[in-house]
């Protein structure tokens, strides 16, 4: 089984960012409702989106982003092919449509795409490029075996 889990380190910088023009905020005027809310608001994404976790059994891929959210399970048996891919800006962050298909990814430009049987397109991104691929192609030619 493969498994990896790629922190966020972008989204992180920009929401460290923003948290500090908000303690600047908190500092100056006090603590308001407007100011709490915006805050909490701010740390329930750094919490959902903290990580992109893959992984790979002997029958399905699956990826989830932080605890769990906002993820998607595909059997390898409807996968076609995968291919080692470079994500562009206009790919963006997050988990996003795109005419490369389904985007999923939290930070850098490496990805793997999944092309399914039907036509559809997944991108998933990841730091550990080479041995996502060399998972999937392994499991994919022991799926073509049988």
């Amino acid at each position: 089984m493969y498994q990896h889990k790629q922190y966020a380190l972008f989204i992180f910088i920009i929401l460290v960012w923003i948290g500090a023009f908000v303690a600047l905020a908190w500092n100056l005027m006090g603590a308001d409702v407007p100011l709490m809310v915006f805050t909490g608001i701010l740390i329930l994404v750094a919490f959902l989106f903290h990580g992109l976790t893959i992984r790979v059994t002997d029958s399905e891929i699956s990826w989830a982003f932080g605890p769990g959210v906002f993820g998607q399970t595909l059997k390898l048996a409807d996968i076609s092919d995968v291919t080692a891919v470079s994500n562009s800006f206009r790919h963006g962050i997050g988990l996003r449509i795109t005419h490369d298909g389904w985007v999923y990814t939290v930070s850098g430009f490496s990805a793997v795409q999944l092309t399914m049987r039907d036509g559809t397109y997944y991108r998933l991104g990841t730091n550990d490029q080479a041995a996502l691929l060399a998972a999937l192609n392994a499991k994919l030619s022991l799926h073509s075996e049988t």
